[in-house]
């Protein structure tokens, strides 16, 4: 090999060297977006039911980081066992975990899919669940993925009771986890909209936290629209959670109803 080979074969090597150097240096910024993003549904996991049968649950991902989006049950927002398994219509921002279970039977194929298929801003995306046996979640796992820390073994759900109280007149309006193995288990309860034909405001939508005794909340729920919707209340010790979901019929938009 001549000398001047030898000198570009070198220079050659420093410069592949230099452009790896400087890929591994490189940082691709993550894009935040506010608005204008879509709804990708996830599949969390499986359950073993008392009675013999299977919950598949599902959550998702709202990839905005403010904007709630509303897809209705139908073409754009169905399960395959039926366009309307319950599944949400509200859409929270970013990541809501455990959203909804689609129970199946105890002689349940282990290899048949169940798939939720999203479509919203011109994307469709689909998740596919299954009796996984690595899928089977436990109270644990849970846990660790609401980011309540390491499980308390004598920690126990909240008990959750409502009490709808007599709708009145109103103006019409315009529509890194905790690795704590024992953090202070003060409740917190909280509603959300989980599913209907128009907005929902909550006055105020979630309690204080309360240490050492019972938490309540009396909320005031504002409808732009009449119909049926469904609205979620959770009880949370931190760790633990228990969900009640309350179904109100709106035959007025000038009606809004308190629950306690």
């Amino acid at each position: 090999m001549w000398a001047s080979d030898i000198r570009r074969w070198s220079l050659w090597t420093m410069a592949a060297a230099a452009l790896l150097v400087c890929a591994s240096g490189v940082t691709i910024a993550q894009v935040q977006y506010a608005r204008g993003q879509n709804v990708a549904p996830v599949f969390e996991g499986w359950e073993h039911n008392a009675n013999g049968t299977y919950s598949l649950v599902f959550g998702y991902l709202n990839r905005n980081y403010e904007e709630q989006l509303d897809i209705p049950a139908g073409p754009d927002n169905h399960v395959d066992l039926g366009d309307d398994s319950l599944q949400p219509t509200h859409f929270y921002p970013r990541r809501q975990r455990f959203s909804f279970r689609v129970v199946v039977p105890r002689d349940w194929d282990v290899k048949r899919r169940v798939t939720w298929t999203l479509t919203s801003r011109g994307r469709t995306d689909v998740a596919r669940g299954w009796l996984q046996p690595e899928w089977e979640l436990s109270q644990d796992v849970i846990v660790e993925n609401l980011g309540g820390g390491v499980p308390d073994p004598n920690n126990k759900p909240p008990t959750l009771t409502i009490q709808p109280i007599k709708p009145y007149r109103r103006a019409p309006s315009n529509p890194d986890r905790d690795a704590q193995p024992r953090r202070p288990r003060g409740v917190q309860i909280k509603w959300i909209y989980f599913r209907g034909p128009g907005a929902v405001t909550f006055a105020p939508d979630a309690s204080t936290i309360v240490y050492g005794e019972a938490a309540s909340l009396t909320t005031k729920a504002t409808f732009s629209a009449p119909g049926a919707y469904v609205l979620r209340a959770t009880a949370n010790d931190g760790q633990m959670y228990t969900s009640q979901d309350v179904t109100v019929s709106v035959k007025s938009t000038s009606l809004a109803q308190d629950a306690r």
